[in-house]
C-alpha cells in the first residue's frame, strides 16, 4: 500500500474515501504489516465530517484488552479512520447493493478487530435526539445506529461486538457520555431479531449490568436533559441515559422470548420504578418476580452471577444484587441451589445491618421463604425477625414484616395459635397506625389470621385469637370510614371473615354499613336487637348504620362493653372528621343498648366530658352526633343507683339537659325505656360502589 491511501505521502480526508479504498485498507490491515501508529501520521478525527464535534476523541471509551482469540490490531488508528470513512460514506449511498457492500466492509473489519471497531464507533453513538447534539452530529449518530444494527445481523461478529460493548459499559464508570453511548449501542444491536442469541453465556451478566447501571443513574446527579417526571400514561420515558438502559433491557428480554416479562413490568409500573431514585429496588423486585413467572430458564444463571455481587464493595451493585436475590427466592428450584440454612443465615445477617434498606430486603426474603413448603422447622428463626420488625419506624420494614407474616399464615400447617399469642399485643396498635399502608396491611393480616383459625373460633375456643378479635372489633368497625380506601376495604374484608368465623349473621349488614345509608338494613338489625322484636318507626331509620353491627356483640359479650366504650372514646380525638363522628354515633348506640350493670359512673363521666368537648368541633356533623350521644350517656347514667349519680348529673347538668329537651316531662324520676337515638344523615357516610372505585357514572 505504498501508493495507496494509507501511504505516508498522501493522507486524504476520510470523507473522500471510496468503497474500493476502504476494502484495500481492510486488506492491508488483515494481511500486510502496517507502520506503527507512532510512526504514521494520525488522522485528525476532529476535522473529519464523520466524527466532527465529538465530545471526546475516539478511543477514549474504555474497551476490553485484546483477548487471546482476537489478535492485537496492528493499526488501530487506521481502523478508526476506516470506520469514520464509513460513517461519512454510508448516508450518501443508495439503498440496495452499494449500501449492503459498505456494511459488509464493516463486518469484515470487525471480524478481526472488533475492539477497535467498537472504540471507533462509540464516540459517534450518542442518542440522535439528545438535546446537546448539533444537527450534523445527530445525522452521524443515526448513521452509527445503522452500522450497529448491521453488525448485529452478522452472526459471525455480533457476539464479539456485544462482548466489547459490555466491556465498554463496565469500564465507563464515572464517564456518563461513554456509558450512554455504549448503552445506546447495545440497545440498537439488541433490537435486531436473533441478536440476543449471541449473548448466550453472558446474558445474566449483561442483564445485571444494565439494571445496576439504572441504580447508579437513579442515585447520581441529574443532568439538565434528564426527565423530571415519567408519567405512568407515557409509552416510555423521554430520551435520556435511563431510557436508553430501559429500552436495552426491554430488547434483551423481548429478543429472548420473554415478552411477558416486559408486559408484566409495564402493567405493574416496573419500568417507571426502575428509573426512580426512591423506587429503583421496587422495580428490581418486580423484574425478578416477572422473570420467576415467565423467564425461569435464566434463573440459574442469574442466581449464580448474583452470589459474588452480594459482597461487592460497590453500593449500587450490592443493593441491586440483594434485591434480585430476594426476588429470586420466590422460585423454589432456584432457592434450592443453596442450602436453606445458608440462605437463612444470609437473610438474618441482613437484619443486623444498620442500613434500613438492607433490613427491608432481608424481611422480604424471609417472606418468600415462608411461602415454600416444608420449612416448619424454620419458624423459630423466621418469627423473631418478623415480629421484631413490627416495631420499626421505617414503613417499608413494617410492611414487609406484615406481608411475610401473612405469607406464613397461608402456608399449610401454619402456627395459628402461636401467631395469635404473639400478635395479640403487637397487632392492635398497628390497626390505628398513622401510616395508611401499615393500617391496611395490619387489618388484612388480622383477617387472614381469623380465616385460618376459624375452626377453633367456631368451636368456641376462648384462646388468644378470640381475644384478639374482640380487642380489634371497635377499630375494624370504625375503620370502615377510614380516609384510606385500602384501610376501609381491608376492614370490610376482615369483618366479613370475623362474621363467618364467629357466626354473627351480620354479613349483609356489615357490607351495607361499608357502602350505603340503608334504612332497611337498620330495620333488620334493630329487629334482632330490640327486645320486643318490633321494628323501629321509619322516622327513626335515618341514623348511621355503623354501630349496629356491634350491638349484637353487646348482648353476646356484656363483659366487653366497658372496653368497647373506652376504645370508641379514643377515636373522639381522631384527626379524621368521619372517624370522630362515627365514634360519637357508636357511643350513642352502645349507651342505648347497654345494661346499667355493665358500666361504671367513672366511665360515663369520662364519656360525657369528651363528648362535651366535641361541641366545639369544626365539623357540624360531629357536633350534632356528639349532642345526641351525650343525651344517651346521660340517660344511661340516670338509670344507675342514686349513690352513683352525684357527679355529672348535678343540678347544673340536669338543667343543661332540660334545655336540650332530654328531661322534658321526666324531671328527676326514673325514666321509662330509653328512646332510640336519632342522628342526622352523615355527610361522610354515603358511598356508592362506583365512587369507591373512582368510576363515577354520568351525573
Amino acid at each position: 500500500m505504498a501508493g495507496g491511501v494509507w501511504g505516508r505521502g498522501r493522507v486524504a480526508p476520510v470523507g473522500g474515501l471510496t468503497l474500493t479504498a476502504l476494502a484495500e485498507g481492510i486488506q492491508g490491515i488483515q494481511g500486510q504489516p502496517l507502520g506503527s501508529p507512532s510512526e504514521d501520521p494520525q488522522p485528525d478525527l476532529a476535522a473529519e465530517p464523520g466524527c466532527a464535534g465529538a465530545t471526546h476523541t475516539a478511543g477514549s471509551v474504555p474497551c476490553s484488552p485484546p483477548s487471546a482469540q482476537e489478535p492485537a490490531p496492528e493499526g488501530p488508528s487506521q481502523v478508526q479512520a476506516l470506520v469514520c470513512g464509513l460513517l461519512s460514506q454510508v448516508p450518501s449511498l443508495a439503498e440496495g447493493r452499494p449500501r449492503r457492500a459498505a456494511l459488509r466492509v464493516l463486518s469484515a473489519l470487525a471480524l478481526d478487530h472488533a475492539r477497535d471497531v467498537v472504540c471507533a464507533l462509540l464516540p459517534c453513538s450518542l442518542p440522535p435526539d439528545r438535546p446537546a447534539l448539533t444537527l450534523p452530529l445527530a445525522h452521524t449518530s443515526r448513521t452509527a445506529a445503522e452500522l450497529w444494527r448491521s453488525l448485529s445481523r452478522n452472526q459471525r461478529v455480533n457476539g464479539q461486538v456485544l462482548v466489547q460493548l459490555l466491556w465498554a459499559l463496565k469500564g465507563a464508570a464515572g464517564l456518563q457520555l461513554d456509558a450512554l453511548a455504549a448503552t445506546h449501542a447495545l440497545g440498537e444491536m439488541l433490537t435486531v431479531s436473533g441478536c440476543v442469541g449471541a449473548t448466550r453465556g453472558f446474558y445474566p451478566h449483561l442483564l445485571l449490568v444494565l439494571v445496576t447501571q439504572l441504580h447508579k443513574l437513579a442515585q447520581g446527579p441529574r443532568t439538565p436533559d434528564s426527565p423530571k417526571v415519567w408519567g405512568p400514561s407515557h409509552r416510555g420515558p423521554p430520551h435520556s441515559h435511563a431510557s436508553c438502559a430501559v429500552e436495552a433491557l426491554k430488547a434483551l428480554l423481548t429478543g429472548d422470548g420473554s415478552r411477558m416479562v416486559v408486559t408484566c413490568m409495564e402493567q405493574a409500573g416496573g419500568w417507571r420504578r426502575l428509573v426512580g431514585a426512591h423506587t429503583h429496588l421496587e422495580g428490581v423486585l418486580l423484574l425478578a418476580s416477572a422473570m420467576v413467572a415467565h423467564a425461569d430458564h435464566h434463573l440459574r444463571g442469574l442466581f449464580a452471577d448474583l452470589l459474588p455481587r452480594l459482597r461487592s464493595p460497590d453500593y449500587a451493585q450490592r443493593l441491586t444484587a440483594m434485591a434480585f436475590f430476594t426476588g429470586l427466592l420466590q422460585s423454589r428450584p432456584t432457592a434450592r441451589l443453596l442450602r436453606e440454612e445458608a440462605i437463612l443465615e444470609r437473610l438474618r445477617a441482613w437484619q443486623g445491618d444498620p442500613e434500613p434498606t438492607v433490613r427491608w430486603l432481608g424481611l422480604l426474603g424471609l417472606g418468600h421463604l415462608a411461602l415454600n413448603r416444608g420449612k416448619v422447622r424454620h419458624v423459630g428463626t423466621l418469627l423473631p425477625a418478623l415480629l421484631g420488625a413490627l416495631g420499626e419506624g421505617d414503613t417499608r420494614l413494617v410492611g414487609a414484616a406484615l406481608g411475610a407474616l401473612r405469607r406464613l399464615l397461608l402456608r399449610p400447617r401454619a402456627p395459628v395459635r402461636l401467631l395469635s399469642s404473639e400478635l395479640r399485643p403487637r397487632l392492635p396498635p398497628l390497626l390505628d397506625d398513622a401510616r395508611d399502608s401499615v393500617r391496611a396491611s395490619a387489618v388484612g393480616l388480622l383477617g387472614t389470621l381469623v380465616r385460618r383459625g376459624r375452626g377453633g373460633l367456631r368451636l368456641g375456643l376462648r384462646g388468644p385469637l378470640r381475644k384478639l378479635v374482640l380487642q380489634s372489633l371497635v377499630p375494624l368497625l370504625l375503620r370502615l370510614h377510614d380516609s384510606s380506601r385500602d384501610a376501609a376495604e381491608s376492614s370490610e374484608w376482615t369483618l366479613a371473615r370475623c362474621d363467618q368465623a364467629l357466626r354473627w349473621g351480620l354479613l349483609e349488614e356489615m357490607v351495607t354499613v361499608a357502602h350505603y345509608d340503608s334504612p332497611e338494613a337498620l330495620s333488620r338489625v334493630c329487629h334482632r336487637l330490640v327486645s320486643q322484636g318490633t321494628p323501629a318507626p321509619v322516622h327513626l331509620l335515618q341514623p348511621l348504620l355503623l354501630p349496629q353491627a356491634l350491638l349484637s356483640q353487646v348482648q353476646q359479650y356484656p363483659s366487653c362493653v366497658p372496653t368497647f366504650l373506652s376504645q370508641t372514646q379514643g377515636y373522639l380525638r381522631s384527626p379524621q372528621g368521619p372517624l370522630r363522628r362515627a365514634a360519637a354515633v357508636l357511643i350513642g348506640f352502645l349507651a342505648h343498648h347497654t345494661s346499667p350493670s355493665c358500666v361504671s359512673q367513672d366511665l360515663l363521666d369520662s364519656l360525657m366530658q369528651d363528648l362535651g368537648q366535641l361541641q366545639s368541633d369544626p365539623e357540624p356533623a360531629v357536633v350534632s352526633a356528639a349532642h345526641v350521644s351525650a343525651q344517651q350517656v346521660a340517660l344511661l347514667a340516670r338509670t344507675l343507683e342514686p349513690p352513683h349519680t352525684s357527679r355529672l348529673l348535678s343540678l347544673h347538668l340536669l338543667a343543661r339537659l332540660a334545655r336540650l329537651g332530654t328531661l322534658t316531662h321526666q324531671g328527676h324520676s326514673a325514666s321509662p325505656a330509653r328512646p332510640l337515638p336519632v342522628y342526622t344523615d352523615s355527610p361522610f357516610q354515603r358511598r356508592s360502589l362506583a365512587d369507591r372505585w373512582g368510576c363515577l357514572g354520568a351525573s
